[in-house]
């Protein structure tokens, strides 16, 4: 089976629809899939429903798609940095589930082990566990969460070998691998593509079983969000 695609729109295509929920990797700009999210943009699917840390900033990362109006709702943690995300929300434009950082990383690592609900104790006493179940183990209450599964997930990797064994660099191994995890198709950038059998099997941080799609951006932008120096 050949994983691997020479852009990242042929990657995209024919499994990308209107209406569906697609999963993307990064937190803030760091470790994001830049040439997927792009074809994303290119492809013209809409209605959709995101999942991701973050809303990316204005014009680039997943705010290109909300300057767009494909995103239909978001399911985030943050999404502090995005004026025309803030201003869609505020006017009713845009859905959004709001959801703590935690509960949205075991969400979908959860999701990708097939376990369909957890309980856990963040949110409780507080609007997270509005409409939510809440049950009491060992004397503390813990509120039910439902795991996500996507339609379509986009991963920020290092390196790859041609079956879709990953390798992620250093803080780009945040949401990452939960995110592939939980992709009922997973579509994976890299920077650097070896051949099967060149990665020694404890540098892999995910297998290739859950990738589906490989493609190749070997000089990507990697924007810094805010640069902060020192003065001399």
């Amino acid at each position: 089976m050949n994983k691997v695609y020479p852009d990242a729109a042929s990657a995209l295509a024919g499994i990308v629809r209107d209406g569906q929920t697609i999963a993307v990797g990064g937190f803030g700009l760091c470790g994001i899939p830049e040439a997927l999210i792009a074809a994303l943009r290119d492809s013209g699917v809409k209605n959709l429903t995101a999942i991701s840390n973050n809303a990316g900033v204005d014009g680039f990362g997943l705010g290109q798609l909300l300057t767009t109006r494909q995103i239909r709702k978001m399911i985030s943690s943050y999404v502090g940095e995005n004026k025309e995300f803030e201003r869609q929300y505020l006017s009713g434009e845009l859905e959004l589930e709001f959801t703590p950082q935690g509960t949205l990383a075991e969400k979908l690592r959860a999701g990708g082990a097939g376990i369909p609900a957890f309980f856990t104790k963040t949110g409780v006493g507080t609007m997270v566990a509005e409409g939510k179940e809440v049950r009491e183990f060992d004397g503390e209450r813990y509120v039910m969460e439902r795991s996500l599964v996507a339609d379509v997930s986009l991963v920020k990797a290092y390196m790859a070998d041609r079956v879709g064994n990953l390798v992620f660099r250093k803080t780009a191994r945040n949401f990452n691998p939960n995110v592939a995890m939980a992709g009922k198709i997973t579509v994976v950038e890299v920077e650097k593509l070896v051949e099967t059998g060149e990665l020694d099997p404890d540098q892999v941080h995910l297998p290739g079983i859950f990738v589906h799609r490989i493609v190749v951006n070997a000089a990507p932008e990697k924007r810094i969000e805010q640069r902060t120096v020192r003065a001399k």
